[in-house]
Formats: structure tokens, C-alpha cells, sequence
């Protein structure tokens, strides 16, 4: 994406904080025509390996009828996109009148290889992991029904993980027009979940 050096975040752990907390995400990769193709879907956001050599992997499944499913296996790069808050911004935060209004958001682009997750016992651990992220109550009453139910739903979905590979973290919150910056979380403490999530991002990096 786009991503000017002022609104890059520099520290991948906040990139990671965005994926976890808006997981469901934008899975991006191509048709048999080459062109885009993309399921919307949770995703479970987790890192793996030893301290020093951490990896984020991404772990998620599409339903078998869903074409990509099959476009998984024959092109497994893709892309991940995640969606944090977004809200307009209106030029009233200036002092003078010479400005436009624009649009602030948090977004984050994963990119890596898939590779598909077999077997009744995997698929499951997937299924629980999103269970316990969404509604950790629900555990039990997965557990307690029929084996030959839980088998069919799983047998009706194509699990995968992919082994994050690049990041792009994008913060656009006017960074580089520090006349603004007052205004803009004065307006936003007093607004939507949203905007009001994009003035605590611009507290906590430092603006």
C-alpha cells in the first residue's frame, strides 16, 4: 500500500496489537485469471518460535464450496489486510481555511505463503482457537456435540496457516501537520467508537 514514512508504525508489536484486536480480516489472493479474489474472515493472529526469532502465523479456515479454497492451493501467496478504527477528518481542525478534509485510519497488510492445515484433530484445535478468541463459552457445547456432526463441519471447510512474511503498518493520523493535532483529539474524545479509538492511538504515539 501507499505508506508515506510519517504514517509507517516502526514498531511491529503495534501491528500485531491492531491484527489481534480487528481480526477479522481481508484474505487476498487471485482467481485462475489472475485477478483479485477475496474472502472476508477471522483470523487467529499468533506468534510462534523462540525469543529473537519470533514469527506471526495466521491461522483461519473458508468453507470447501468457497472457489478459494481451490485458488489457496494452486497460488498460495496472498494477502492479509486488517482494519483498525477510520473516521473522516474535517478541515474545521485547522486554524486557517486553505485545507480539505481527509480520512484517518489504522490499517495493517500481511503478506506470506499458505499452507493448508489436514486432519480432523488440526482443523479442530483451529476451530477452538476461534472459539476461545469469540466466545469461550461456547467450548463446552462444541465438545458435547455428536463426534459425527463435529466431523461433517469439518469436513465442510478448508483450514490453513500462513507464516507472516512481510508487514505494512499504516497509522495515518496527520503526523506531519502538528497544527492540527489539538483540535483533532478534541474533536475525537468527544465522538464516535471510532474516532474516539484514533485520538487514544494519537495519545499513546505521542502526537
Amino acid at each position: 500500500m501507499y505508506l508515506p514514512k510519517h504514517f509507517e508504525a516502526g514498531d511491529p508489536a503495534l501491528a500485531l496489537e491492531v491484527m489481534r484486536k480487528h481480526n477479522f480480516a481481508l484474505l487476498v489472493g487471485t482467481d485462475d485469471d489472475g485477478r483479485p479474489y477475496a474472502t472476508h474472515l477471522p483470523m487467529i493472529v499468533s506468534e510462534r518460535g523462540a525469543e529473537g526469532a519470533r514469527r506471526i502465523v495466521l491461522e483461519g479456515h473458508v468453507a470447501k464450496p468457497n472457489p478459494q479454497a481451490r485458488f489457496l492451493s494452486a497460488r498460495p501467496e496472498v494477502m492479509v489486510v486488517f482494519s483498525g478504527p477510520q473516521a473522516y477528518m474535517s478541515p474545521k481542525v485547522y486554524p486557517d481555511l486553505q485545507r480539505v478534509p481527509t480520512w484517518n485510519y489504522v490499517a495493517v497488510h500481511a503478506y506470506g505463503r499458505v499452507a493448508l492445515i489436514e486432519g480432523e484433530a488440526k482443523k479442530d484445535a483451529l476451530l477452538k482457537g476461534l472459539i476461545a478468541i469469540h466466545e469461550p463459552e461456547y467450548a463446552a457445547q462444541w465438545r458435547g456435540l455428536p463426534q459425527e456432526f463435529q466431523s461433517k463441519m469439518m469436513a465442510g471447510i478448508v483450514a490453513f496457516e500462513i507464516e507472516v512474511q512481510s508487514l505494512e503498518a499504516k497509522f495515518k493520523l496527520n503526523q506531519h501537520r502538528k497544527e492540527a493535532h489539538a483540535a483533532m483529539k478534541a474533536r475525537y474524545a468527544s465522538g464516535t467508537a471510532d474516532e474516539r479509538a484514533l485520538g487514544e492511538w494519537m495519545v499513546r504515539l505521542g502526537l
